[in-house]
């Protein structure tokens, strides 16, 4: 009978090893491992800890602390947005953010919002944006100034995230879509806007043309002049060479006397 007991204590010290090791491996262990890219919350009979576990091996009390391992790398959110432009358009606005949580504020993002800090800030703060911001532009507007939108956004968004320690990495704003009504008249308008550009390329090109065409007739009418010219000179000398002709035609050969005895000089013309 006493050896029979003996015995039976004899298994308590492996019983409680087995036991041991199985509070470890639930986790009741007096570390943890924080993987790449997070952080951890330490929450310490319910309550959450200051302070932020970094990556890797952290210690803990045992039983007592459990850990909450949160995600601190770029995060991706794509929220779509119904707004009305300054000249009373609907636009429908589909926005891509890149985000991260500040890896030293973790523990008060966890206990201020929780886990689902996407649905509770990030997705109301970037609607109120984009209502915010689309109203101080036309439509039109939003498609010409498209990059000065896009900084507009980023930047308000930033600044209210900024408040729960979520820090906007970029943002790009992925389609507007606008009303059947709007892209029918914006098409119209660039139609009608080809229609004047092509007309303006073909006053223009009238424009050369006839220029040109002044160009020439100035030419041909600068030649004209030059010829007439050289006619004019050339027909003079031909009636100068004429009436001298006539001249000689009409001399008898007799010389006018002159007193003197010299042979005067008979200028012919």
């Amino acid at each position: 009978m006493v050896k029979g007991v003996g015995g039976g204590f004899g298994k308590l010290p492996i019983i409680a090893v087995g036991v041991i090791l199985l509070l470890l491996l639930m986790g009741g262990g007096p570390w943890t491992i924080v993987g790449p890219g997070q952080r951890g919350v330490l929450v310490r009979l319910g309550a959450v800890q200051k302070g932020v576990f970094p990556e890797g091996l952290n210690f803990k009390m045992p039983f007592i602390d459990s850990v909450i391992k949160i995600n601190v790398q770029v995060q991706k959110n794509v929220a779509k947005a119904d707004a009305a432009s300054k000249d009373l358009q609907i636009v429908s606005t589909t926005i891509a953010t890149n985000y991260h949580l500040m890896p030293e504020a973790v523990d008060e993002v966890y206990q201020k919002i929780g886990a689902a800090f996407e649905d509770k800030v990030i997705q109301p703060a970037v609607q109120e944006v984009i209502k915010a911001v689309t109203a101080k532009y036309t439509a039109e507007e939003l498609i010409a100034k498209r990059h000065e939108v896009k900084s507009a956004i980023r930047t308000e968004l930033a600044e209210r995230l900024a408040v729960f320690n979520i820090k906007v990495v970029e943002l790009s704003i992925a389609d507007f879509n606008f009303s059947e009504a709007f892209n029918t008249a914006i098409e119209s308008k660039q139609i009608a806007e080809q229609h004047v550009a092509r007309a303006k390329n073909d006053l223009e090109r009238i424009r050369v043309e006839n220029e040109q065409k002044i160009s020439q007739a100035k030419a041909e009418a600068e030649g004209l002049k030059i010829q007439r010219q050289e006619i004019t000179e050339q027909l003079l000398k031909l009636r100068e060479i004429e009436n001298q002709k006539k001249a000689i035609e009409k001399w008898d050969g007799k010389l006018p006397s002159v007193t003197g005895g010299a042979m005067p000089f008979i200028q012919v013309k």
